[in-house]
């Protein structure tokens, strides 16, 4: 009888997964600020995706320096206004060395975006597992897992990063390196979600079910637990995506991160911190990029997360529609006056004079 509830139950998952796709693309739909927070992101990545071809028709390249662009007299500012913008140089050149700014910009995109991604991938693969086999497992197993999990979500990452960043030698890739420290330091707070969330999984019936018709143990977390946690593990990775980013040009700015001449949104900003009044643009274009990345990334893990949990209120009232409509209903609920723009208040209001 066990078999038989669990083989009627797989295509009805199947097919609630399918409409389920169906109904947060329609949510998320309804979310402007969303679907231009999500467009905003998609343009990075095809801005970084497409960084080769970019400076190709421009015409330079991140690495090679120009002397020549820049005045030494007066300590290396850049020939020519807005910072040496032209045709050659779309948005101008770069103090001291004079190499292009615009390759630099889209090749620190690459970079930025590709370090937050790899991090947040490590952090929700040892998130998940680590979380799934601490609900899981044996008394003593969910023991040590909780406190090893303890331990790494009480570390504070910035220092962790600074001191093994600062004793790893500089022949190491220092992309990789800043993506294995962020990515193997900060999994404890979705290991946390992950095995929160299966413990009460594993007390619903049909995984019960699965338990009683002899499925082991792994099975049920692969084909029963694993899909139960897809909302919130890609809820928690569409917010770790901006950390893991500002976390990256924190480290890259503190001069342990991403080194020159690897461009980097954040070592830019390292090297720009003195230009702000001879060149401006050199500090306000990789800054800008950073903040609307960070802010559109955030805007759309906001989003993911209302759209697979309908009955969360969203944080942000911009694009809904939802405040005005509550607005509205505590007008007509509170004064007995007409809304804006329906009539049917009126008349009911009409009717109670008239009784009256």
């Amino acid at each position: 009888m066990s078999e038989a509830l669990v083989a009627t139950q797989v295509p009805e998952v199947s097919a609630s997964g399918a409409s389920g796709a169906v109904q947060f693309w329609r949510r998320l739909r309804t979310q402007r600020a969303a679907l231009v927070a999500a467009s905003l992101v998609a343009l990075l990545v095809l801005v970084a995706l497409a960084a080769p071809l970019l400076t190709a028709l421009e015409g330079q390249d991140p690495t090679t320096y120009h002397p020549s662009l820049v005045d030494s007299a007066r300590g290396g500012v850049p020939i020519g206004s807005f910072g040496g913008i032209g045709a050659d140089h779309w948005l101008g050149v770069e103090p001291q060395t004079g190499r292009d700014l615009f390759a630099r910009l889209v090749y620190g995109a690459r970079v930025s975006l590709g370090v937050a991604l790899a991090a947040t991938v490590i952090q929700v693969l040892l998130g998940v597992v680590i979380g799934i086999a601490s609900a899981i497992g044996a008394g003593w197993i969910d023991q040590l897992l909780s406190r090893i999990t303890d331990i790494f979500v009480a570390m504070p990452l910035m220092i962790m990063s600074l001191a093994l960043l600062a004793i790893v030698p500089s022949s190491f890739p220092r992309p990789v390196l800043v993506t294995l420290v962020i990515g193997f330091i900060a999994w404890g707070n979705i290991a946390k979600i992950v095995r929160a969330q299966t413990l009460t999984l594993k007390g619903l019936d049909y995984v019960s079910a699965a338990r009683l018709s002899g499925w082991g143990t792994w099975r049920i977390a692969r084909r029963e637990l694993l899909p139960g946690l897809a909302a919130p593990v890609i809820t928690y990775a569409a917010i770790l995506m901006p950390v893991n980013i500002s976390v990256e040009a924190a480290l890259s700015f503190l001069g342990v991160g991403v080194k020159p001449p690897t461009p980097s949104w954040g070592q830019m900003l390292t090297a720009a911190d003195v230009w702000y009044q001879a060149a401006p643009q050199y500090l306000l274009l990789p800054a800008g990029a950073l903040f609307v990345t960070v802010l559109a990334l955030t805007v759309l893990g906001d989003g993911v997360r209302t759209a697979l949990d309908p009955r969360a209120a969203s944080r942000l009232s911009v694009g809904t529609g939802r405040k005005r409509e509550d607005r509205a209903g505590e007008q007509a609920a509170g004064t007995g006056g007409p809304a804006a723009g329906t009539g049917e208040p009126a008349v009911e209001a009409g009717v109670k004079e008239g009784s009256a």
